[in-house]
């Protein structure tokens, strides 16, 4: 599956004046959101966790975790992020797209609205 990006505006959720839009990488492989420190610093959003992850090296990882309110298509939701090191790419993962009701569309290179699941 190819990549792409879709644009994002970016929120502090304690202080909404702090925003920032832009493009995030689609990557479904990846469970959080990750932002790279310099924007997590420019929106002045805070991790008060931290959770391990394993990148596709296979290398273990602990970042910090906070929450950020993002904006796609018109429509806004809080997510949790995962605050990357500097200079570290801006992906979209797959509980944002979860939370959204999106999916990719790796073809057109757009997202999707998808139906959720109960069962």
């Amino acid at each position: 599956m190819g990549t792409f990006t879709v644009a994002a505006t970016l929120t502090n959720p304690v202080h909404p004046d702090r925003c920032l839009t832009l493009d995030l990488t689609v990557d479904t492989g990846a469970t959080y959101t990750l932002l790279p420190a310099e924007v997590v610093e420019e929106l002045g959003l805070t991790t008060p966790r931290e959770r391990t992850v394993m990148l596709g090296s296979g290398e273990r990882v602990r970042y910090g975790v906070g929450q950020v309110a993002i904006a796609l298509d018109g429509e806004e939701w809080p997510t949790l992020f995962l605050a990357g090191p500097r200079g570290c790419p801006a992906l979209l993962g797959a509980m944002t797209l979860e939370g959204f009701g999106l999916a990719p569309d790796p073809v057109n290179k757009r997202l999707v609205p998808v139906t959720g699941l109960l069962t």
